[in-house]
């Protein structure tokens, strides 16, 4: 269970466990500016951002992103008459940062989001998830399918397809990065060098809009990469799916049952957007649209197609299974 408290999004997050007194933010949300809240979720202290009022949807974000990875969502799932709620995953920027590679284990991962939809006040979300949030979102409808009310993944792979395109050459080749990521404080110690230069030369790298990350939208970054213990807890998801957690989570995947939107930017330079196909087995409602100018931020480089289609489907009924290429290349200019 939870205890949800606002903060001030200007101050550290206490690290009281148990309850957590309500502090109240002296700068009070705007529209477009979303409240801060933090509490105690299962055991772990987290951190959130949300914004509007009606049915709730969970927006997860991935590495080395935290909850502002939705900077462009949230205002307008708000607009559209949804409660927007963004955390910051465990290990994240303001989120508790618990110790040992086994903390961060999807399973532990998708407890944290199944206890904080329930400390929101609510059965039931709707849950949306990129990168590593997608992996935990996929994992969360599989196995805790009474949580999700519809399913939205951009560009985050299905456990099952990825050991699957793990096996050929140019998936392999993506991925070597993570291999990098297993071995100790080396990692630590490059992606910290330079102020963060490799990290943030990846996130301009591998968006395809000029403004994706403005100087003053990376130095948000550096500062949540720079927390006391972030950097390792956020390598810890890729040492922890090394250690046996991916080929458990391909071996033991659920049929989804849920109404899906997989959105997929095909600029993705680690992953292949064969990872979209033959996903029929696995998801019985599945809807697929690949983006052709997007890159693997495709929530940034392409938000306002986005946007649209997260509002559309999360408004809709069923979803047919489908399959197309777009262009966005208007949003894409924007």
């Amino acid at each position: 269970m939870a205890t949800p408290s606002e903060t001030n999004p200007g101050r550290g997050a206490s690290e009281t466990r148990g309850s957590v007194s309500p502090t109240p933010d002296p700068r009070p949300p705007t529209p477009a500016q979303p409240s801060h809240r933090e509490g105690i979720v299962e055991g772990l202290r987290l951190h959130w951002v949300e914004l509007g009022e009606g049915p709730p949807v969970l927006l997860l974000h991935g590495f080395p992103d935290f909850w502002y990875a939705w900077r462009h969502q949230l205002p307008a799932l708000a607009a559209a008459g949804f409660r927007a709620v963004a955390p910051d995953l465990r290990g994240y920027n303001r989120s508790e940062k618990p110790p040992g590679v086994g903390s961060y284990r999807v399973g532990r991962l998708a407890g944290d989001m199944a206890g904080l939809i329930r400390a929101l006040g609510a059965e039931r979300a709707a849950v949306v998830g990129h990168d590593w949030g997608g992996v935990v979102a996929w994992h969360l409808a599989m196995h805790r399918p009474e949580v999700v009310e519809r399913l939205a993944v951009l560009n985050a792979p299905h456990p099952a397809a990825f050991l699957r395109e793990l096996r050929t050459p140019g998936q392999m080749l993506r991925s070597a990065y993570a291999g990098f990521f297993q071995l100790p404080w080396l990692p630590e110690a490059v992606l910290r060098a330079g102020n963060f230069a490799l990290l943030r030369r990846a996130l301009r790298a591998e968006t395809t809009r000029a403004d994706a990350f403005p100087d003053g939208e990376l130095a948000r970054y550096v500062e949540a990469w720079s927390q006391p213990g972030a950097l390792s807890a956020m390598l810890a998801y890729y040492r922890a799916a090394g250690r046996g957690g991916l080929r458990r989570q391909g071996r033991r995947a659920r049929p989804v049952r849920a109404p899906t939107l997989l959105l997929w930017g095909e600029r993705d330079p680690h992953l292949r957007v064969e990872l979209t196909e033959g996903l029929e087995p696995w998801v019985r409602e599945l809807r697929v649209e690949r983006i052709a100018e997007a890159g693997h931020w495709v929530m940034i480089d392409a938000h306002a197609h986005v946007n649209r289609r997260l509002v559309e489907f999360l408004r809709g009924g069923s979803t047919p299974i489908t399959r197309r290429t777009v262009s966005a290349g208007s949003d894409i200019a924007s």
